[in-house]
C-alpha cells in the first residue's frame, strides 16, 4: 500500500514534533545476552513511547481525508491514548478516550495531561473499547481504531530510523499489543530491502497473536492477565494478523516474572525505565540467549511508562523475593 517516499514523507511529518529516539549498544547489555546488541529508545519520545508516531500520522490523514470530522474517540490502555491526545490537540481536535476501570493512574493522568476527555468503562481494553464503538455511532465521532494502516505508517518511522542508524541487524525482537509495532517494522524492513528476521513477543498471560499465529487464523482468548498492559490483548486484528504472518519469523512468549527482570536489567544495565511491554523483547532476547551467539540483535524498548506502585509491587518486590531465594 505505501512505498518508500511515503514512509520518508511520513518520517518527515513525525520529526516535526517527535526528534529521532536514540539507538544504543549498551555493553552491559552485550554482556548479559552475551553478543552484540542495539535498543531503539522509543521510551525517549515526549510522549514516552512509540504510538505517538502512530497518533500523529493518523491524525494528520484524518483531517485530509475527513475535514468535517468533530471529534476523536478511542479505547486505550494508555499509550495509544496519550499518541491520540497529543496528536488531536495539535491539530484542535477534541478528544475522548475509554479506558477499562483499575487503568494505570499514571497514564490516565498523562492522557488528561495531553487534553483528552477520561472515561473509564468495563473490566478490560475489549469492553473499554466496544463502549467507546457506540459512543461514536451515538454522538457522530470518528472512531481511531488501534490498528490501520496510517498507524502503521507513522509507526514504521522509528524502524526507519533504527535500520538507518544500525545496519546488518539479523535480528529484531518487537512486542505485540495490537500489532502496530511490529507491522511497522515489517514495512520498514521490506521497503529498505533488509533481510533483519523480526520475532514478536507477548505474554504468556495474554497470547491471543502467538495462538493465533500457530494457528494461522485469529484466535481470541478470554483474558489477558499480564501486569504488562501494553501487551493485554484478548482479540487480534485480522489485517494485523496477516502481515506478521507473512513477515514475521516467529512469536515469542515470556512470563510476567521475565519481563519484570528484564526491567530490572535494562535499568542496572542502562539507567532506563522501561514499561512492561518496553521489556518483554529483552525478556524474550534473554529466553532465547542460546540462539543469539554472534548474531546482531535489535531490542524495541517500546515505552516506559510504568506506574510507580506498579514498578514497586511487581518489579522490586520480585526482585526481593529472588534475592531471599537464593539467599
Amino acid at each position: 500500500m505505501f512505498n518508500l517516499a511515503d514512509l520518508e514523507q511520513a518520517h518527515a511529518l513525525v520529526a516535526s514534533a517527535v526528534p529521532p529516539t536514540p539507538a544504543h549498544a549498551w555493553p552491559l547489555l552485550a554482556q548479559r545476552l552475551g553478543t552484540h546488541v542495539v535498543v531503539k529508545h522509543e521510551n525517549h519520545t515526549p510522549a514516552g513511547a512509540f504510538k505517538v508516531r502512530g497518533g500523529l500520522t493518523y491524525v494528520d490523514h484524518v483531517k485530509l481525508a475527513y475535514p468535517e470530522t468533530r471529534g476523536l474517540i478511542s479505547a486505550t490502555r494508555g499509550n495509544h491514548g496519550q499518541s491520540i491526545a497529543f496528536a488531536g490537540r495539535r491539530h484542535g481536535l477534541p478528544v475522548t478516550i475509554y479506558v477499562p476501570r483499575g487503568n494505570s493512574v499514571e497514564k490516565n493522568r498523562a492522557m488528561a495531561a495531553f487534553g483528552a476527555d477520561l472515561v473509564e468503562y468495563g473490566n478490560d481494553f475489549q469492553e473499554a473499547r466496544e463502549e467507546a464503538g457506540r459512543r461514536a455511532v451515538r454522538d457522530g465521532l470518528h472512531m481511531v481504531p488501534s490498528f490501520h494502516p496510517h498507524l502503521v505508517l507513522g509507526v514504521a518511522t522509528y524502524a526507519l530510523e533504527l535500520f538507518r542508524a544500525a545496519s546488518g541487524l539479523d535480528v529484531l525482537y518487537v512486542p505485540i499489543g495490537q500489532g502496530s509495532g511490529i507491522c511497522g517494522c515489517i514495512m520498514a524492513r521490506d521497503l529498505l530491502g533488509l533481510k533483519t528476521e523480526i520475532v514478536g513477543v507477548q505474554s504468556s498471560l495474554a497470547p491471543s497473536y502467538a495462538l493465533s499465529f500457530a494457528a494461522r487464523t485469529v484466535v481470541n482468548t478470554n483474558s489477558a492477565d499480564t501486569l504488562a498492559d501494553g501487551m493485554a490483548t484478548r482479540s487480534p486484528d485480522p489485517d494485523a494478523l496477516a502481515i506478521i504472518l507473512k513477515g514475521a519469523s516467529r512469536i515469542v512468549q515470556v512470563s510476567d516474572d521475565e519481563i519484570a527482570a528484564a526491567i530490572r536489567a535494562y535499568w542496572t544495565d542502562t539507567h532506563n525505565l522501561a514499561e512492561g511491554a518496553g521489556a518483554a523483547p529483552l525478556a524474550a532476547a534473554l529466553h532465547e540467549k542460546t540462539k543469539l551467539a554472534g548474531k546482531r540483535v535489535g531490542l524495541v524498548l517500546s515505552g516506559g511508562n510504568i506506574d510507580f506502585d506498579l514498578f514497586r509491587t511487581w518489579v522490586m518486590q520480585s526482585a526481593a523475593v529472588e534475592k531471599a531465594v537464593v539467599s
